[in-house]
């Protein structure tokens, strides 16, 4: 299987390497690819962190406005009526396309799994994983950190955990 593989760079100088899977997941890598060319993820937060469960990010900024000026995607799963990606399901590490209600909705936002999310399955795109134990122990941090809301979004860390920028490898 083809694999492109990145580097998530905290504002910390904490690191999250992952690699991406284009041939199950085409669209959404290849949109992520983009981005990460363009440094649209550069300063950028994790905005949604629930213990046990997952981290998102991408998608907001420090004060957090919304950066979406980007056109959706096609969402690459099975209820959808795309099958490839049912070959990576929704565990521990998994990255995968953050959407609205709407299946094609996927623009910026994606979360990596921390638990187990099964019910996921065929429902998300998921396009990636962390590729090794430290990796996963930084999304571990960021899961277990205090949350509060803000405005109208919950689940939010109390501490921002800021995008420094998002490398190819």
């Amino acid at each position: 299987m083809n694999t492109i593989k990145i580097k998530i760079i905290l504002e910390d100088s904490r690191v999250m390497n992952a690699e991406l899977y284009p041939d199950l997941a085409p669209l959404s890598v290849e949109n992520f690819v983009n981005l990460v060319k363009k440094n649209y993820f550069d300063g950028l937060i994790f905005h949604r962190v629930i213990k046990g469960f997952m981290i998102q990010g991408g998608g907001l900024d420090i004060n957090m406005q919304e950066k979406n000026d980007l056109d959706p995607i096609k969402g690459e799963f099975s209820s959808n009526g795309w099958k490839n990606n049912l070959q990576l399901k929704h565990g521990k590490g998994v990255l995968s396309m953050a959407r609205t209600n709407d299946p094609n909705s996927a623009t910026s936002q994606f979360f990596i799994v921390t638990g187990e999310a099964g019910f996921l399955d065929g429902q998300y795109a998921t396009f990636g994983k962390l590729i090794d134990n430290k990796s996963l122990e930084v999304a571990s941090q960021i899961e277990n950190l205090e949350t509060k809301s803000v405005d109208f979004y919950d689940d939010v860390p109390s501490q921002p955990i800021i995008i420094k920028t998002i490398e190819l490898i």
